[in-house]
């Protein structure tokens, strides 16, 4: 096999190549550093080796050495290696050394560019590294290196050479860098910004003039790019002003289900927090009532999905959508009747209010004559569901006079939050609950009454008024609920919500 060494690009995971997402995705070892996404890893496969060698100012976890060797080591296993660099391998990142190392033990290597920190997280700060008629070239520099050692880096001459300058690991080095470009002919009114975590939910660029930007060292550390030039005072701002920019959100719902609610709100601009309460797994009876239900189907007048894992558990199951028959499918909701779109089956009747009440409001009553052929002589609706649900909508198709069956189609079961994702939520801004599901194990996890008030962030945003009201009976305040029930109206609501607090 290969040792592959990806760039993981500045931080952003939609800024990850496809050919590198590809290799990530079939890797057996993983190898880190710090700049890279947390949750990049993710797209690694489960039972992938992570090793983390992250570097931290004045800390290396793993020397350099200890890199090449643990690349050399697993790559002779025969293991598919990916060497996950933030930025691009061959820019500041010593990808070359690893690269030499690899060859010198005639272990095959292959070298994935990634996007450079060096033009993403400008671009990320509104501003553009080159401009016609005011810079036409710009310089990449490590600022690693002591200016004071000379020799190596004439940091005058760079000065002299006019264009951007962007600079890299830099900020512990700045007051003699700006010294010694001043000294260099740079004025002390060159703009001049600084980019801390570009491209990341936590990005902050501060502007200043070379004059003035050592009076503003409190608010700058390190990773930051640093770029100098008359583009520097150009603010084309655009990431950090999204309206969820700066705000920690977190997302409680199923790993499984949680990505379209986690990309949505990092399109937003937010930083999430996936911290999953409870996982789905089979009913009790290992699916065996489920099972009975899909076969006889056919005997059934209507299938009431009330949720996407319902209609996922059920549909997963038919052969084919024709297995049916003449049998109607109701949904509660978009969410479910994108699963039932996925098998290729087109709901008959989904209510404008995506909750049990709102499906009773528009549901067919039972035809006068009894259907033909049907077992037990009444128009039969069958309800696949969690195994543990609320009783108002089987009660109330009953009550309008159909005969309904209700079956075990899968059950929630908690999933303890990790002791990192209980540190991050004590940070975060804002909770987001999609099920009372959700609610009833973030109380069983961090305590009844009010120690899961207490560990609540400030606002707390609801999916509708089911969940709300969960959430309420537990003492939980909620600040937001979705006026349309379902993943996009929440992100909608949230949105809403911020997008005025005066950015």
């Amino acid at each position: 096999m290969t040792v592959y060494l990806v760039g993981a690009g500045p931080g952003d995971p939609g800024l990850l190549t496809v050919r590198g997402a590809e290799l990530l995705n079939e890797a057996d070892v993983v190898v880190y550093d710090r700049l890279s996404v947390a949750t990049l890893l993710d797209q690694a496969p489960p039972h992938a080796l992570r090793i983390n060698v992250g570097k931290a100012p004045g800390n290396a976890m793993v020397p350099q050495e200890g890199i090449n060797h643990l690349l050399v080591e697993h790559g002779q296993t025969g293991a598919q290696v990916v060497r996950l660099k933030g930025g691009d391998p061959f820019v500041f990142a010593r990808g070359g050394e690893e690269a030499a190392a690899l060859q010198a033990a005639g272990v095959p290597f292959e070298v994935v560019p990634g996007i450079s920190s060096a033009i993403a997280a400008p671009a990320y700060a509104g501003i553009p590294v080159t401009l016609r008629h005011s810079s036409e070239l710009f310089t990449v520099i490590t600022g690693h290196e002591d200016p004071d050692k000379g020799g190596e880096l004439d940091w005058e001459a760079v000065a002299r050479l006019g264009g951007t300058i962007v600079i890299l690991m830099g900020v512990a080095r700045l007051e003699k860098i700006v010294r010694r470009l001043l000294d260099g002919g740079l004025d002390q009114d060159t703009p001049l910004a600084v980019v801390r975590w570009g491209t990341r939910p936590e990005q902050h660029t501060v502007r200043a003039t070379l004059g003035s930007i050592l009076d503003r060292r409190a608010e700058l550390s390190s990773p930051s790019v640093i770029v100098v030039g008359r583009v520097a005072a150009t603010d084309l701002s655009w990431f950090e002003r999204r309206p969820l920019f700066g705000k920690r959100v977190v997302v409680t719902r199923t790993r499984a289900q949680a990505s379209s609610l986690v990309r949505m709100l990092r399109l937003e601009g937010a930083e999430v927090v996936e911290m999953p309460l409870i996982a789905i797994e089979a009913p009790t009876d290992g699916g065996a009532a489920l099972h009975v239900s899909v076969s006889n189907c056919r005997n059934f007048d209507w299938v009431v999905f009330t949720s996407p894992n319902g209609a996922d558990r059920f549909l997963s199951q038919l052969r084919d959508v024709r297995q049916l028959g003449d049998t109607k499918v109701a949904v509660i909701g978009p969410g479910t009747a994108a699963i039932c779109r996925e098998h290729r089956l087109v709901p008959d009747l989904m209510p404008e209010r995506f909750v049990a009440e709102g499906l009773l409001d528009v549901f067919p009553r039972p035809p006068e004559a009894i259907t033909a052929g049907r077992p037990g002589g009444m128009s039969r609706v069958l309800l696949p569901r969690a195994e543990q649900a609320r009783d108002v909508l089987p009660d109330g198709l009953r009550a309008m006079g159909w005969e309904v069956e209700v079956v075990a189609a899968y059950r929630t079961v908690p999933v303890p939050p990790t002791e990192e994702q209980r540190a991050a939520l004590t940070h975060a801004h804002i909770i987001t609950f999609t099920s009372s599901s959700t609610v009833d194990h973030f109380v069983r996890a961090f305590g009844n009454g009010g120690d899961a008030v207490a560990a609540a962030p400030p606002i707390v945003a609801s999916i509708g008024p089911i969940t709300s009201t969960t959430a309420r009976s537990h003492g939980l305040d909620v600040h937001l609920e979705a006026l349309d029930h379902s993943i996009p109206g929440l992100v909608r609501s949230l949105v809403e919500h911020h997008s005025g607090e005066g950015r």
